[in-house]
């Protein structure tokens, strides 16, 4: 047997206590099933007028404020982003023009299909991404976003169906259109899910003012509150910590 030599002992057990509290201050890991910006794709399927006109499930300027707010996430994280519409020079009119603004130099793929992904140039704008989680809003529900949702899964896409974004012509068109997509193995999620999901850590500086701006726009009572607290008492989330990196 050989001699251990007290100070490598030590030494090792000081690099041991080093590491432990280097993990005990980042914390646990992070669900790998979570949304970042590093591993999605953000597709906006069909909001257009002439598919907005028949809506029954939400409101139409909800669906709008939702959708712009969806939109403004994934441009400030800088995720791939796919735009798409249907038939828009001969029946359903342009891409609402509000979404269009978020991305002015992006132009939407216009397929014939009511299955964007069965349209070779929507596909392989898809493939391009080269990311397997696809979020996905649209209009409507129970066509042009189950189809899509369906079919990716098949190809082993991961699929989270912003339900909040996405328009049924009525409550149980769309309600039972999001209860397929999830039967086969897609998840609901809402908007502001996931611009809180990519953000995740208030101490993030560089997409702090992004992600908060955001809310304030588009995020309701909770952007009001965020609004109130910072007029009022210079207040913001996570304190000093959103100042940091």
């Amino acid at each position: 047997m050989f001699a251990l030599n007290p100070r490598s002992v030590l030494l090792a057990g000081v690099l041991l206590s080093a590491v432990a509290v280097a993990q005990s201050k980042q914390g646990a890991q992070p669900s790998k099933r979570l949304l970042t910006p590093q591993n999605s794709a953000v597709l906006f399927i069909d909001h257009q007028p002439q598919m907005s006109f028949a809506v029954g499930n939400i409101d139409r300027g909800v669906l709008l404020n939702n959708t712009v707010g969806l939109a403004k996430a994934a441009k400030a994280f800088k995720v791939p982003t796919v735009l798409t519409t249907v038939a828009a020079k001969s029946f359903s009119g342009p891409i609402f023009p509000e979404l269009q603004a978020v991305f002015p130099e992006q132009k939407p793929i216009d397929r014939t299909t009511m299955n964007s992904w069965e349209d070779v140039n929507f596909h392989a704008a898809v493939k391009k991404t080269n990311r397997k989680k696809l979020v996905m809003a649209g209009l409507w529900t129970e066509v042009c976003v189950v189809m899509p949702a369906l079919s990716a899964i098949d190809e082993g896409y991961e699929v989270y169906v912003v339900t909040d974004a996405s328009g049924g012509t009525t409550k149980e068109a769309h309600d039972m259109a999001v209860q397929r997509m999830v039967q086969a193995g897609a998840i609901p999620v809402t908007w502001m899910q996931v611009l809180l999901e990519y953000q995740r850590d208030w101490a993030r500086g560089a997409t702090y003012e992004a992600t908060t701006g955001i809310a304030k726009q588009h995020g309701g009572a909770y952007g009001t509150g965020i609004f109130y607290a910072k007029e009022m008492f210079n207040a913001q989330e996570g304190g000093k910590a959103a100042n940091a990196h």
